[in-house]
């Protein structure tokens, strides 16, 4: 049992009654008013007086007693339980994915072997979140439609499942950049104004939604969220004919929308050309927006005063009870008549 004082100073109050019995000078006693028994003698001799002594120093010790259990009260003795780490929250990160039909093309390399797009971006989003602690991230997956896939949370494992469980089609074959920005922004815009960040994946132009990806950007910059945008994609990529293997334009990124997206915000474009450009951009990501390194650790606390004060209070009942009446009376009974 870990036992902790949370006011330990208050345990300086222990000699307070023998201090002021020594310091403080003693009442004068009247003699005139004392009570003179001339059989005092015999009292004595019978026991009386030594029955009524005995009630006197229980009663001291009660008091004694009953000060220092209500001083350790006083300085509220805790029982201390293991710490718990709680986790801490620091930015808002929501990751919105493209999974439009052109993130199939296999222009990604991973392990010596090529995957599609949208492969190489949940291999390596997902080690990304991983190294996030202590952020809230949040899955937008869009394509003709944007779509909240995870709300924003603590919980990356799960985001990171929810992530590789994505299918290219899902939300269309066409990619609404504006629409994804929208709502991101929606979803951010009740976090801590410094801490909200949003990281776009995309291989494409915007070709569907409602809203323009430049005036999404600008509700974003008004909104204090930082917009950081990665072209995923090849140059070009390789693609089996019957006429055999053909090296095909990789896609139709728009470059420049992406690099004004980023710059409205105050974020940064990134260009993943592979998957050793992709995780680099990664890494420079953790640099810019650094995950949460604060520790904050928490005790349960038991407070145990209630003891003490009981304890303190039980004494006090007791020493008041007329205790050395009822042994006096126990005394008289017992003296035989003929010595009345």
């Amino acid at each position: 049992m870990n036992l902790h004082f949370a006011w330990p100073w208050l345990l300086l109050a222990l000699p307070l009654p023998l201090l002021t019995l020594r310091l403080l000078p003693r009442a004068d006693i009247d003699p005139a008013a004392a009570l003179r028994v001339p059989f005092l003698t015999l009292l004595g001799g019978s026991g009386l007086l030594q029955s009524s002594a005995r009630p006197a120093r229980w009663r001291r010790m009660s008091a004694v007693a009953a000060w220092a259990l209500l001083v350790v009260a006083a300085a509220r003795p805790q029982v201390l339980g293991e710490a718990v780490q709680v986790p801490v929250s620091g930015r808002s990160l929501m990751l919105a994915v493209d999974i439009s039909g052109s993130m199939i093309n296999e222009d990604m390399q991973v392990g010596n072997r090529l995957v599609t797009r949208v492969a190489a971006v949940k291999v390596l989003a997902s080690d990304f979140l991983r190294r996030r602690v202590g952020d809230r991230v949040g899955l937008i997956l869009f394509g003709r439609e944007a779509y909240l896939q995870a709300p924003l949370t603590l919980d990356r494992q799960t985001v990171a499942t929810l992530l590789g469980e994505a299918q290219v089609g899902l939300a269309g074959k066409e990619t609404a950049i504006g629409d994804a920005i929208g709502l991101a922004v929606k979803r951010l815009r009740d976090q801590p104004e410094q801490n909200r960040v949003l990281i776009l994946l995309t291989d494409g132009a915007n070709t569907a939604g409602a809203v323009d990806p430049l005036k999404a950007a600008d509700l974003a910059a008004q909104e204090g969220v930082r917009v950081y945008t990665i072209g995923v994609g090849g140059d070009s990529m390789l693609l089996q004919t019957p006429f055999g293997t053909q090296r095909l334009p990789g896609g139709d990124l728009d470059e420049d929308t992406l690099r004004g997206i980023a710059s409205k915000t105050g974020g940064r474009y990134f260009r993943a050309r592979d998957t050793a450009s992709l995780a680099h951009v990664y890494e420079e990501l953790d640099a810019i927006e650094p995950a949460s390194d604060d520790a904050l650790r928490y005790r349960p606390t038991d407070e145990v005063y209630v003891w003490p004060l009981g304890f303190a209070l039980l004494l006090t009942v007791l020493a008041a009870l007329p205790l050395g009446g009822l042994r006096r009376s126990v005394s008289t009974a017992g003296v035989e008549p003929g010595h009345g």
